[in-house]
């Protein structure tokens, strides 16, 4: 990667979406209403991707954005999988659950924060009701290497799962205490040592830049040490500083967050630090080993990306389980509720946990094809995307290509007739790329307090 000017970079560091969803959840709205939702689910013919969210963590990480339970008591837990066998029971009523699934996801919270006895009942019971799993389906859990013994192991062992990713962030001691996080090198070695022991042939490590106390020189020790971890894909998080929404960010002295300079430096050194180690880009935050099957769907234009970040499983329904869990179609996306009190009485009532989302306009839908098509690929076909919506993309994108030429003067993107291109530099501000195809950036343009900083 060239030189760059950080500084003059700088500039770009301005509140935008990841886009993990197309309209972004700040969209979704009661407009959309259950009934609509029950419709997709009884109408719907794709494949299925299951996901399901155990939130419950034993004390908080202070960086961390997920919803989240913390809690020490075991009844708990076990009360919570037998709502989630009442909420699968109650799916099985609106949806055909012989469609095939493709994929299934652990999330969280800490999912083995469960027993593993805990954890066979819930696969079994998703299994008795899903019965037509793929011979190739993804099956994945995150892992928080501080909570993770081998039986444990075996039961994703048992139960065919083939990735897992575990959450390291940085293993910078002063980082770690900061961060509320302490978790040594050597257990995280000893957790990926044992997923390998097993046969997990796709592991995935998560690291976080933008922490209070890193430096340039502190992450690239971090990131010496995951790669003596030899994962098969990682993902370099830029991290979410957002105290107004998460209150345990607000213990962070904010003066000791590096500036989007540093950030910046810190991650095209990652970038070219992988690079150099015979891993290669994905997307915004992602990176794999070349024979990793990431790059076949590049080629064949088959990355997708969603909630649980890039993967290959595109097409499918993403049916979300559990607390605060997110579903999404081709035309609609569904949250469940994120309190337990109103989890647990709609389906007391026989209800599923649903409890806001959007339903996609044809514009929506085209600009969700536009931009996933962006921050997967760093390029858009525009010929294809013209013949599949049926649209003159230079004249329905006229106000978008007139934001982005400020990034065609500065030579990180190339803009042709038949295609649009980001350079190298900048993959580094895909976020801000892609801004210009969103329909709904000027809601929040003097908003600071709506997404996280680009940069």
């Amino acid at each position: 990667m060239s030189n760059i000017d950080f500084e003059k970079f700088s500039k770009y560091s301005k509140p935008g979406p990841r886009y993990t969803s197309y309209p972004t959840a700040l969209e979704f709205n009661d407009d959309f209403t259950y009934e609509r939702y029950l419709k997709y689910l009884d109408e719907g013919t794709d494949k299925l991707s299951l996901y399901i969210h155990l939130p419950f963590c034993r004390s908080a990480c202070y960086f961390c954005g997920c919803n989240v339970v913390f809690t020490s008591k075991e009844e708990k837990l076990s009360q919570y999988i037998e709502y989630l066998k009442k909420e699968i029971d109650i799916l099985a009523e609106h949806l055909d659950t012989n469609r095939e699934v493709i994929q299934f996801h652990f999330g969280g919270g800490t999912p083995t924060f469960y027993k593993a006895f805990e954890l066979d009942e819930i696969v079994t019971y998703v299994k008795k009701t899903f019965p037509n799993w793929s011979k190739d389906a993804e099956v994945s859990c995150e892992i928080d290497p501080r909570f993770f013994n081998e039986d444990q192991m075996k039961v994703f062992q048992k139960h065919g799962f083939n990735r897992i990713s575990f959450g390291v962030q940085d293993f910078d001691p002063k980082v770690q205490q900061e961060i509320h996080r302490i978790q040594p090198y050597e257990i995280t070695k000893a957790a990926v040592d044992l997923a390998r022991k097993y046969g997990i042939n796709s592991i995935n490590v998560d690291l976080i830049y933008g922490l209070p106390y890193q430096t340039f020189e502190s992450f690239k020790k971090t990131l010496q040490e995951a790669f003596t971890l030899s994962p098969d894909r990682l993902a370099v998080f830029n991290y979410a500083h957002v105290p107004w929404m998460k209150k345990t960010m607000r213990k962070f002295d904010e003066t000791t967050l590096p500036a989007p300079d540093v950030k910046l430096q810190i991650f095209q050194y990652t970038i070219d630090f992988f690079e150099s180690n015979g891993y290669k880009m994905v997307g915004m935050d992602h990176f794999a080993k070349p024979e990793d099957e990431l790059f076949s769907a590049i080629a064949k234009g088959e990355l997708h990306r969603n909630f649980q970040g890039y993967t290959t499983k595109g097409g499918a329904n993403l049916i979300g389980i559990g607390l605060t869990s997110i579903g999404e179609g081709s035309h609609y996306y569904a949250q469940n509720t994120k309190d337990m009190k109103a989890y647990e009485a709609a389906i007391e009532a026989g209800k599923l946990p649903f409890e806001r989302g959007v339903e996609l306009s044809e514009d929506d839908y085209l600009r969700k094809a536009v931009i996933m098509e962006l921050m997967a690929n760093f390029s858009i076909d525009i010929k294809r995307v013209e013949k599949e919506h049926g649209i003159d993309f230079k004249e329905y994108f006229a106000d978008a290509l007139e934001e982005l030429q400020e990034f065609v003067d500065a030579d990180l993107i190339t803009v042709t007739d038949e295609k649009i291109s980001v350079g190298t530099t900048g993959t580094l501000l895909i976020r801000n790329i892609a801004m210009p195809f969103d329909a709904y950036m000027h809601q929040y343009g003097g908003n600071k307090k709506s997404f996280s900083k680009t940069v």
